[in-house]
């Protein structure tokens, strides 16, 4: 059985980049495009609406082994023991993936999320639970990506995720899909 490939990390932190990077190598990716690109994420965003009722409905895990799908990381605790997965998930600094929220809500004329120090709090606390959780999954192998690791070196960021999949990927291709324009909310930016 073909491990479901799972791109997560909290909401801004580089989730749609490793989709691009993926498909770039030649992995099939699993997306709706019920939310088009925007300013925001121009390239677009590379989500499956089916994946936000995870918790209610995952029978139609078994048509995506093999593919890769975009899970945020506040949902791999719903994930069914009954798939083995291979989760991708992106890291980035907390400061970084706030403004850029911040940035979005504003785009589009909504506050969200309460304050940022509330919300940094819960960041943190979500964060914490899955480095415990997340290792003791035996149905979940897992490869922690950096976002400033991808955006600095991509050909070794492709080269790993060629190695963990288990793949023969196109890397060249892979390293070609980032875009250092696209990395707004920078750190003391």
């Amino acid at each position: 059985m073909q491990d479901i490939v799972l791109v997560s990390g909290l909401p801004r932190s580089g989730t749609s980049l490793m989709m691009q990077m993926l498909e770039r190598g030649g992995i099939e990716v699993v997306s709706d495009q019920v939310r088009k690109p925007d300013e925001d994420n121009p390239r677009g965003y590379y989500e499956l609406e089916t994946v936000k009722s995870l918790a209610q409905d995952a029978s139609w895990l078994p048509e995506v082994r093999g593919k890769a799908i975009k899970v945020i990381s506040q949902l791999l605790f719903a994930l069914p023991a009954t798939e083995s997965y291979a989760a991708i998930v992106m890291q980035r600094d907390l400061s970084e993936v706030l403004a850029s929220q911040t940035a979005m809500l504003k785009r589009l004329g909504r506050t969200g999320g309460g304050h940022a120090e509330t919300l940094q709090r819960a960041f943190v606390t979500h964060l914490e639970k899955l480095e415990k959780w997340l290792p003791a999954q035996s149905h979940i192998r897992s490869l922690q990506v950096q976002f400033t690791d991808a955006l600095a070196d991509p050909n070794e960021v492709a080269r790993q995720l060629s190695q963990f999949l288990d793949r023969d990927l196109n890397t060249d291709s892979m390293a070609q899909a980032i875009d250092p324009s696209l990395y707004r909310n920078r750190t003391g930016s």
